[in-house]
């Protein structure tokens, strides 16, 4: 790979995660929807995805030829971080379902009676349970990997 590549490819990488916030600035400073800048910001992330799935193809990353990397390294570690992952990432989104629909409704509550500040503090901790839940569960996941 030549010094022109290894300066080119991580500038146009950053182009394209900057570019959608330019053109929020610019739609946002002139009083119109930012929903154009939404559409460019999934293209730019599309850009962004490709150039991640093409550069390794294109043999323009060279990767560790070590043998204990590649032991290290198994589709089987590969799909347990991945479930790792997918556990809290998931499990966080629930939690802010959660709290986005009783948080509301427990300061509702608690602003006509405020006796009611525990019983409507006990919805909303539940809420947050099931992202603790989810981060347990990965945290088990990646012990039982390594």
């Amino acid at each position: 790979m030549s010094v022109l590549e290894m300066l080119l490819l991580p500038l146009a990488a950053v182009l394209l995660l900057c570019v959608p916030f330019i053109l929020s600035a610019k739609r946002i400073r002139q009083g119109k929807s930012a929903k154009p800048a939404f559409i460019g910001n999934l293209c730019t992330f599309a850009g962004v995805m490709l150039m991640g799935i093409i550069l390794p193809l294109g043999k323009f990353v060279v990767f560790a030829a070590d043998e204990g990397t590649k032991a290290a390294v198994t589709t089987g570690a590969g799909l347990g971080y991945l479930a790792a992952a997918l556990s809290v990432g998931l499990s966080c989104i629930g939690s802010g379902i959660a709290v986005a629909a009783g948080a509301p409704a427990a300061i509702g509550a608690t602003s006509e009676d405020p006796k009611n500040f525990v019983k409507a503090l006990i919805f909303v901790v539940l809420g947050e349970g099931i992202a603790l839940y989810g981060l347990l569960i990965s945290i088990l996941i990646v012990n039982n990997l390594g």
